[in-house]
């Protein structure tokens, strides 16, 4: 019997040592990705050759142009926001899962 008890308990020891590296890994990923897409060098370069075709559109008097390069700025707007909202998101749960890993272990101890 006593050893059934011993083998629980390392069962919810490892099941709670498996929660809190799914939780580091997690935090891991959101920050990676809120480094990485949030000011990455594509989307930076994206927005600035976008803002020169609006302004050569507003100077030659091509409203289509202006009009089409806008749309292209509000879709890179809406993609980095998009990318740092799952960033955050992962981020958190990240937090979550290591917190709750910490909650279980003051709880089988």
């Amino acid at each position: 019997m006593d050893a059934l008890n011993v083998e629980i308990f390392d069962i919810k020891l490892l099941m709670v040592i498996g929660l809190f590296l799914l939780g580091a890994i997690t935090l891991l990923v959101g920050i990676i990705l809120l480094i990485t897409r949030s000011a990455g060098k594509e989307v930076r370069t994206l927005a600035n050759q976008t803002a020169k075709l609006a302004r050569k559109g507003i100077a030659e008097d091509v409203a289509g142009l202006v009009g089409n390069a806008s749309n292209l700025l509000s879709a890179t707007n809406e993609l980095v926001r998009t990318s740092a909202g799952i960033g955050v998101f992962l981020a958190v749960l990240g937090f979550l899962l290591m917190g709750a890993a910490i909650w279980l272990v003051l709880q089988i101890s």
